[in-house]
């Protein structure tokens, strides 16, 4: 049987599920970005892949979630984050990460649901900090925009200046004081086609071995890869020990059903149901 391809990144946040997996007899990695994993497997050219969950939903090729881990909070995440110069019920139009997929559809669904403001996307490149049709900025203090979402490591090693911006509002929080339930921001995902496959399952086994062993040393990864996505290794500790969850267990299945019928309650999405992989 030929090894099963495996499309991940390789950010701090995904470590306790892809560290190890280059070694793992049966599996060939593919390293990418997030934006092309959906692609690659609906063009079969991955067999799994660490997918968001709005790029698989709206994928032109069915998928399945492979229920053998997620990148997903209980709580806070510290790193899905909007940051707003005006009080967040006075926000009209909020400049998202183009990073960001799942997380502009939560960020517009807990806006209107908290605050009842159904705002406008504008995309915004937090690296280059640049919105298409924005005049360039005059300082690195100007910009940044009125109300931005910011995804990811730079919420915590590139943050925006903190006194620009007093209202704040951290996404897996909110979901969880209104739905009381975890939130799932991206999973291992196949197609729906192959889910009940047994290379799928065979596959899905290696990769839960996997993030079972990770979660026993966690202290190493934090130890060894923090200082190289220039994280503070107690931060980081507290990031990946206390605040994210790695295991798809019954309560984030539920958590991501919640969100799906929520968002295409409210127009965000047109589907509101995921395929389970049969592992």
């Amino acid at each position: 049987m030929s090894p099963m391809r495996v499309a991940c990144v390789r950010y701090l946040n995904t470590a306790p599920l892809v560290e190890g997996l280059d070694k793992v007899e049966g599996l060939t990695l593919i390293p990418t970005v997030p934006s092309r994993i959906v692609d690659l497997l609906a063009t079969d050219q991955a067999d799994i892949g660490l997918a968001s969950v709005v790029d698989a939903v709206r994928c032109s090729v069915p998928l399945g979630v492979v229920p053998a881990g997620m990148i997903g909070s209980d709580g806070p995440t510290m790193t899905v984050r909007v940051f707003s110069e005006v009080p967040l019920d006075r926000i009209t139009t909020l400049h998202a990460d183009t990073d960001s997929h799942t997380s502009v559809v939560l960020a517009r669904l807990l806006l209107a649901h908290q605050y009842g403001r159904h705002v406008e996307i504008a995309p915004f490149d937090a690296r280059e900090r640049v919105s298409p049709g924005r005049p360039p900025a005059e300082s690195l203090e100007e910009s940044w925009p009125r109300s931005v979402l910011l995804i990811g490591d730079k919420v915590a090693t590139d943050p925006p200046p903190a006194a620009r911006y007093p209202h704040q509002l951290d996404l897996g929080e909110a979901w969880k004081a209104w739905t009381g339930l975890p939130f799932v921001y991206a999973a291992w995902m196949c197609r729906a086609s192959e889910a009940s496959s047994p290379a799928i399952r065979t596959a899905a086994a290696l990769l839960d071995r996997q993030r079972r062993h990770n979660l026993t040393r966690l202290g190493w990864i934090v130890n060894t890869r923090a200082p190289e996505a220039r994280w503070p290794l107690a931060l980081a500790g507290t990031y990946l020990g206390d605040l994210l969850r790695f295991e798809l267990d019954g309560r984030a299945k539920a958590g991501l059903e919640r969100f799906l019928c929520e968002a295409k309650g409210a127009g965000l999405l047109a589907a509101d149901r995921v395929t389970w992989a049969g592992v």
